[in-house]
């Protein structure tokens, strides 16, 4: 499998069009200048972005990816072989973000309760009290997702999306901010049960992080001598509140109606293509509008610019397509349908 593909530090747009934008951007704002908290997400970002690489080698593109993911305050799904990184890069990212970091392994014996949590009955007040479960925590990561059944995977819906848990008839709200993390493998499949599309359209990102090269292999295997253990000492960068500063300085993010509309062409596109089954929802095209906001904060951006989009359209939006079933046995890809759609739809230009 081969990694994502980069969500930053693709081709740089041309200096007349940054620029373009960059002008209309200026006149949206009015006399106001640009947000400092807006400034700071790039620096911020790049410190994190830093800390994370002194664990995973080589892997620059894919910690940007997360990291515009977790500036979209979007669930991101890696899905990969075994050993590629996957729960230390959440791991390393909680440790570098201050948050508080949990993990849960699914099983198939797995139960709703034992993420959610539960009410205890207690003998002393005489009343049932509530005991959270992992989920109430900064960062969840739900390992081997598919492993679970259903019933257990559906616990999950109501967290990712609305950022609460209803046990009973009392609903408790997660701590800020809450975002999940989840694993799967694509080979060994027997006594899986494959994400439902209702959930699979709930992860702001679908990406995998690939195999290393032998440079950043053999530079594992050095890093892992000259450190005598296998733990990685990581800086702590930030904290939650900061990090919900950081998402909300993204709000500021100017984007010019032609890069809006930019952004409905492709999403519409998937709805009208003779090979897809079901194309992408309306969340579609509000994850293109985060991620992308997300991304161009990443550069220090206060606009957005097509190249954003373009960059992160292939992660944010494959996973949410159906194929027909005679292009699925072909082994057409989700991932070919959104880049031939990038191609055909024009770039809007200023």
């Amino acid at each position: 499998m081969n990694a994502t593909p980069p969500a930053k530090k693709e081709k740089s747009p041309p200096d007349d069009v940054e620029a373009g934008y960059a002008k209309k951007a200026e006149a949206a704002r009015g006399k106001k200048k640009m947000s400092e908290k807006l400034t700071a997400v790039g620096a911020i970002s790049s410190a994190i972005g830093t800390e994370v690489q002194k664990v995973i080698i080589g892997k620059a593109h894919v910690i940007d990816n997360v990291m515009v993911n977790i500036l979209s305050n979007g669930n991101l799904l890696f899905e990969d072989y075994p050993g590629l990184a996957k729960t230390l890069m959440t791991n390393t990212f909680a440790d570098a973000l201050g948050c508080d970091f949990k993990r849960v392994q699914f099983t198939p014996d797995l139960l709703p309760a034992d993420i959610t949590g539960t009410n205890i009955y207690d003998a002393k007040k005489g009343e049932f009290t509530f005991k959270p479960g992992p989920i109430f925590c900064n960062l969840l990561l739900a390992d081997e997702i598919n492993r679970a059944p259903p019933k257990t995977q559906a616990a999950l819906l109501e967290a990712m999306q609305e950022k609460q848990v209803t046990i009973g008839t009392v609903t408790h709200k997660l701590p800020s901010p809450f975002i999940v993390m989840a694993t799967q493998n694509p080979v060994e499949q027997e006594g899986t049960y494959p994400l439902p599309e209702a959930q699979l359209d709930r992860f702001m990102f679908k990406m995998s992080v690939g195999y290393p090269d032998r440079a950043d292999e053999d530079e594992i295997l050095a890093r892992r001598i000259v450190r005598k253990k296998d733990a990685v000492d990581v800086d702590v960068i930030t904290d939650p509140a900061r990090v919900v500063a950081m998402q909300q300085a993204c709000e500021d993010v100017y984007v010019d109606p032609a890069v809006r509309m930019y952004m409905v062409e492709i999403v519409a596109r998937t709805r009208e293509d003779p090979r897809v089954l079901v194309g992408s929802s309306p969340r579609g095209s509000q994850a293109l509008l985060k991620t992308s906001r997300a991304a161009a904060a990443l550069r220090g951006r206060d606009f957005v610019t097509p190249d954003e989009i373009k960059a992160v359209a292939p992660i944010a939006i494959s996973h949410r397509l159906i194929l027909k079933p005679e292009h699925q046995i072909k082994g057409l890809e989700t991932q070919e349908v959104v880049t031939d759609i990038l191609r055909q739809v024009p770039v809007p230009t200023v």
